[in-house]
């Protein structure tokens, strides 16, 4: 598995974490769209599309090749893709619609069988998109671990510490074969979800994970102080792994 040290970066305000988040995505877009003609970008949900505002404004709105970024998702809600709990339409709102990335490189969770509410067959199919796309030369595979290398993962943490779906006190955590598995009891709602895995969370050559707001200042501390293994505490890259934290979250620090 990885091995790079966790660095912490703790801003004044919401606003200058935004912008912060926006310049090293644009950053590494045009690293990657120069080296190998495209990027491979994973979003969670929550409030981190909210976060990326800046994106869809100047100077990033215009000097960004959206036209090489593939979109993917760290994990989704098994529901109808215009469900309020959605990921794919709260990404496809606040950020997606307002930026040119074709349709075709945006690879959501199947339409059909998230409205039927099959977890299981909603992961293994996305499981069978990301290898599909890896033979296509989308994605690679890393070399160190075995499993699909993403250029990008946008990640938040919960207040529990959870991040994607994997949760404290579940076994999903524990994946080591799956690129992608499911849940049905979320201690969130809603309860039915599908998820990346560890391995391929960790895979990746970037991981910024951003945290906001005092709710999460305490799993925060707890990860940065070693004191509990929550699953966001597992989190590594193969390149780097740096925290975004505004002033609240970093509060118990």
């Amino acid at each position: 598995m990885a091995t790079t040290q966790r660095k912490v970066v703790v801003f004044p305000s919401k606003n200058e974490l935004y912008e912060a988040m926006a310049k090293y995505t644009a950053n590494l877009s045009a690293k990657f769209c120069k080296e190998k003609g495209l990027f491979t970008v994973v979003l969670s949900g929550g409030d981190l599309i909210d976060w990326l505002c800046k994106l869809v404004q100047p100077p990033y709105i215009d000097s960004i090749e959206w036209s090489k970024w593939h979109v993917f998702w760290v994990d989704e809600r098994v529901c109808s893709w215009d469900d309020p709990n959605s990921n794919y339409k709260l990404a496809m709102d606040g950020f997606l619609c307002k930026v040119p990335i074709p349709s075709q490189n945006i690879y959501a969770i199947d339409k059909h069988l998230a409205s039927d509410g099959n977890a299981e067959n909603c992961a293994t199919l996305y499981e069978e998109c990301l290898r599909n796309l890896v033979k296509e030369n989308i994605i690679p595979i890393c070399a160190k671990t075995g499993f699909p290398q993403f250029d990008l993962e946008l990640l938040g943490m919960g207040p529990d510490g959870h991040m994607a779906s994997l949760f404290p006190g579940h076994n999903q955590i524990n994946e080591k074969e799956k690129w992608v598995t499911y849940i049905t009891d979320s201690p969130k709602q809603p309860p039915k979800r599908i998820t990346f895995t560890l391995p391929v969370i960790n895979s990746a050559l970037y991981n910024l994970m951003a945290v906001c707001d005092k709710e999460q200042a305490h799993a925060v501390a707890e990860i940065m102080k070693q004191n509990k293994p929550l699953p966001s505490a597992h989190l590594s890259a193969q390149v780097e792994n740096v925290w975004y934290l505004d002033q609240a979250a970093a509060s118990m620090l």
